[in-house]
């Protein structure tokens, strides 16, 4: 059995990879909605583009959207040019979440197959010809692949954002490969040179410049700590490669620009790339330590591990340099500073733009046990080094030299405690889980006691935690792979249900007022939605959607833009032209001053929501009570998100 799986090591990790990211991103991929805000902006223009046929530039409720370039749009208008697709996916969610849910199914294949070709340090694999306490032949060569390749699955900001339809996760993955296929490069002097860098178009055509800048601070950081400069840029040509991403990728934006002139240069270079990097857009202000919060979520149990090999990595002073072959731990390391360098000094702060950062803290998770502390020469084999330091390689098992990774050995245990904490704030649920207080999710808290999945969620994290401690004293990365395992049941038997009670709870009553506005409105009949703002509306509506929030100018705003708006399916009218429009309003909203003599039908209700047919002269007459008040409209004002 040992001698089949050296055989077909590579063909059981792809497999058994394959499984994982199915179980973990596209299984029950289109059972729940899209979730607002965003998603649905980006499947909207997806779906638009794919009916429309101009998959030049995106438009979204009848606007253009330059937020993003088009590599996710386009992957989801493909999926929307199936055949019957608006049957098999009614909610819209697999067409939207299939591109991000594939990018990172074939980014932890990406990641597999790096381990699998270059064993490093300090890992069972790391020197696979030497026998393993605890292991049946031939499967030490399989554990870290498939562990880093989990490592990565299973943060949480993962989880999350490789099942909703943005473009985080393709421009996770774009970049992460991009950035593994320069590190292989660098490590085998045979591969090809120009390799990585069609990634990085792919990455630039996925959200921008941000791409390019990301991948020179890693290369520049990874050079000067390696010392090895003249290596990396003989085996990398990164002035050709550059030249040859921009080859790829320049064409779009030289078309978009040509089409669309000064809106696309002002929105998409000036404002969601120069502005958010030097100034706060939406209100996303953070400190500047955010990403140290982040980091440690985003790691969660094993967070202690991450420490640990980001030490290792960087120490001690001075840094020797390492073999290519072995040097991974090392650029994991760069690629992870780089990251939170560069969105530590952005303005704009977010939790997804921690995502690129993911591929990066996997591996340091897993040569956790190796690192630079005890690495190798320069000059010394990349396989042969690899064996003389996988001496580090046990967890409370004694090495080659008979030695104990003490430091190891403290970072398991805290990641263990940390996992049985998880598990007993899961098992304390009734405690907590009522105090959610949200107008959205008023029946949320009961929904989620009711449905018995908080024990589910304690049982799978105290299982990781005492497997995980049953095996401390196994060979590296054997515990971490067991505690794993169970955090992969958690996905299927905790996370999605509970995901398919907050769509329920949230999600349903939006597409139920987009039902009956389709059943409700008469030809030509405009509608808006105030107060609350949804963009799901519009998309499974299929209409025009005129959106106000709560400030007291928005009757004014509502009525001035029915008489003069112009956007794709929606043209102005007066109110002899078309006499009524369609309202979606939530009840707080309903109830403020400025909304309030309407003289409203309501057609429909659901959760927080209410459909109104109100009279446009009635509107009028009450923008013309709030603007002798004093107030004016707004809506003409520049809003580079608007929608």
């Amino acid at each position: 059995m040992g001698g089949w799986l050296q055989r077909r090591a590579g063909l059981v990790i792809v497999l058994v990879t394959l499984l994982l990211g199915w179980l973990l991103f596209v299984a029950q991929l289109g059972k729940t909605g899209l979730v607002d805000e965003t998603p649905p902006l980006f499947a909207a223009s997806a779906r638009a583009m794919a009916a429309t046929g101009d998959w030049l530039v995106p438009q979204v409720n009848g606007l253009p959207r330059y937020d993003k370039p088009p590599l996710v749009y386009w992957l989801m208008a493909l999926v929307h040019r199936l055949p019957g697709q608006e049957r098999w996916d009614p909610l819209g969610s697999w067409a939207a979440g299939l591109p991000s849910a594939l990018a990172t199914v074939a980014l932890m294949l990406a990641l597999a197959d790096t381990l699998r070709r270059w064993p490093q340090a300090g890992v069972a694999g790391g020197n696979a010809g030497a026998p393993r306490p605890g292991l049946a032949p031939g499967l030490a060569p399989l554990l870290p692949p498939l562990v880093a390749a989990l490592a990565f699955a299973l943060s949480p900001l993962v989880l999350l954002w490789s099942r909703i339809g943005v473009s985080d996760a393709l421009f996770t993955a774009t970049l992460a490969t991009s950035l593994l296929l320069c590190w292989r490069t660098y490590a085998d002097p045979g591969s090809r040179w120009w390799s990585p860098w069609p990634v990085l178009a792919l990455a630039v055509l996925t959200k921008g410049p941000v791409a390019l800048v990301l991948m020179a601070l890693t290369l520049l950081l990874f050079a000067a700590l390696q010392a090895d400069a003249a290596t990396l840029r003989r085996r990398l040509r990164p002035l050709t490669g550059i030249a040859l991403a921009a080859l790829l990728a320049l064409p779009w934006y030289g078309l978009a620009l040509l089409r669309e002139g000064r809106p696309f240069w002002d929105s998409f270079f000036g404002y969601h790339n120069l502005q958010r990097f030097t100034a706060v857009v939406n209100n996303h202000l953070q400190p500047w330590w955010f990403f140290g919060p982040i980091l440690v979520l985003a790691s969660l149990p094993v967070t202690p591990l991450l420490l640990l090999g980001l030490r290792r990595a960087l120490g001690p002073w001075p840094l020797r340099s390492v073999p290519p072959a072995v040097s991974l731990h090392r650029f994991a390391a760069c690629w992870l500073l780089a990251v939170l360098a560069f969105f530590t000094i952005a303005a704009t702060k977010l939790p997804s733009y921690w995502l690129p950062a993911t591929p990066a803290a996997a591996l340091l998770i897993l040569l956790a046990a190796g690192g630079g502390s005890a690495a190798p020469a320069m000059g010394m084999g990349g396989q042969e080094g690899g064996a003389r330091v996988a001496g580090r390689w046990g967890l409370g098992v004694s090495g080659a030299g008979g030695s104990r990774d003490r430091a190891l050995e403290r970072a398991w245990t805290m990641s263990l405690a940390l996992c049985a904490l998880l598990g007993l704030a899961y098992l304390a649920g009734p405690l907590w889980v009522p105090l959610i207080q949200d107008p959205e999710l008023a029946t949320l808290p009961a929904g989620i006691l009711a449905s018995g999945r908080l024990p589910l969620a304690g049982a799978c994290y105290l299982l990781a935690a005492c497997l995980g401690w049953c095996w401390r004293r196994g060979p590296w990365p054997l515990p971490l792979l067991l505690l794993q395992l169970p955090l992969v049941a958690f996905v299927p038997l905790v996370l999605l249900p509970l995901w398919t009670l907050g769509d329920q709870v949230r999600g349903a009553p939006v597409r139920a007022m987009a039902e009956a506005v389709r059943h409700q409105a008469r030809p030509g009949e405009p509608v808006a939605m105030v107060g609350i703002l949804k963009p799901s509306l519009h998309y499974y509506s299929r209409r025009v959607v005129l959106y106000e929030g709560t400030p007291p100018e928005g009757p004014i705003n509502l009525a001035d833009r029915l008489r003069r708006e112009r956007r794709a399916g929606q043209l102005p009218s007066s109110a002899a032209q078309q006499p009524t429009v369609l309202v979606v309003i939530d009840g707080a909203t309903a109830a403020l001053p400025h909304w309030r003599g309407l003289g409203p039908t309501e057609l429909a209700r659901s959760g927080l929501y209410r459909l109104w047919r109100v009279d446009r002269r009635r509107l009028e007459t009450r923008a013309a009570e709030l603007a002798r008040g004093g107030l004016n409209s707004t809506w003409w004002r520049p809003r580079p998100e608007r929608y």
